[in-house]
């Protein structure tokens, strides 16, 4: 798994050495942003020791490895150990009994219904929708596009001789659909069917937690990613103009977790005001308060939901 860093020059030559996402309009979001404080406030949360083994969306890379994980070990005593891809692939691994997990983290809600109910393997009973994060596209500014990107309509840019942007895998991770519809929408709006030939190819799809590295070390002129996955990395970004499409995130302990009390508390902990401290700092927006799907929420988690 690559990770985006925050440096320009070290991630270009990390994922270079490994390998041999005009005027715009604000993207809306229905969730409410909390102001992140000089001090962050401290959670209680069961301490214990041990690994947690959280399965998480690949967008949450830089948030998971950097912040949330050894924050976590910090503040509990347990080991966060992740594990990251598209929220569609990890739920296909988890079904098919191909990767075993205690925490599944995705980016879209509808994943976990693919896990719920005896057909499904009954792997998910509850979930929590804690955060979103719009999509839009994360530009290298050093591209020779990068004026237009800043000057012109997206939309016109990206279908530019030679403009090379990066997506995501529509069967492995949501976000992949999300920019589908993003530019299936477009096309219509702006009478550009040019913008349907960007779907039609293969060639510019890469996994999910790459795109952003493949962006820095200059392979790619953009992407499509959440503000999330940008805001971490920090790559500018064009707003979608007329489109407000976003990732929704969610949390679950997964049944027959083989550490449930660190599961546990680890959900707890990012449902907790240091975790959410460290995901608005990151570009999230939070649901508050978050909501809960399904039923068998433990209690420790029920306790962190309700505040």
């Amino acid at each position: 798994m690559i990770k985006a860093k925050r440096s320009w020059v070290l991630v270009g030559a990390g994922v270079l050495l490994a390998a041999g996402c005009g005027s715009s309009a604000k993207a809306t979001s229905s969730a409410t942003s909390i102001p992140v404080t000089t001090a962050a406030p401290t959670t209680t949360v069961a301490r214990g020791s041990g690994p947690v083994d959280v399965l998480y969306a690949g967008s949450l890379v830089n948030v998971m490895e950097k912040e949330i994980g050894p924050a976590f070990n910090a503040a509990t005593g347990y080991t966060f150990q992740g594990f990251s891809a598209g929220s569609t692939a990890l739920a296909a691994q988890i079904k098919g009994k191909v990767r075993q997990g205690d925490v599944f983290i995705s980016a879209s809600p509808s994943v976990n219904e693919t896990l719920m109910g005896s057909s499904n393997g009954d792997w998910v009973s509850w979930y929590v929708t804690f955060a979103d994060s719009p999509l839009v596209i994360g530009y290298n500014p050093h591209s020779k596009f990068a004026e237009d990107l800043q000057t012109k309509p997206w939309y016109e840019v990206i279908t530019e001789p030679g403009f090379l942007i990066g997506r995501t895998d529509p069967a492995t991770d949501p976000k992949g659909k999300l920019t589908e519809q993003a530019l299936a929408e477009a096309a219509k709006m702006y009478n550009l069917p040019a913008l349907n030939q960007i779907t039609a190819s293969s060639s510019n799809v890469y996994p999910e937690e790459t795109l952003v590295g493949r962006l820095q070390a200059g392979q790619l002129d953009a992407g499509f990613f959440y503000t999330s996955e940008t805001t971490a990395a920090g790559v500018p970004t064009i707003e979608l103009t007329g489109i407000a499409l976003k990732a929704t995130y969610t949390v679950t302990v997964l049944n027959q977790a083989p550490h449930q009390a660190g599961a546990e508390a680890f959900t707890s902990y990012l449902l907790g005001p240091e975790a959410q401290a460290i995901l608005t700092k990151s570009g999230f927006h939070l649901v508050q308060p978050p909501t809960v799907t399904g039923s068998g929420v433990p209690a420790s988690v029920s306790s962190a939901v309700s505040g």
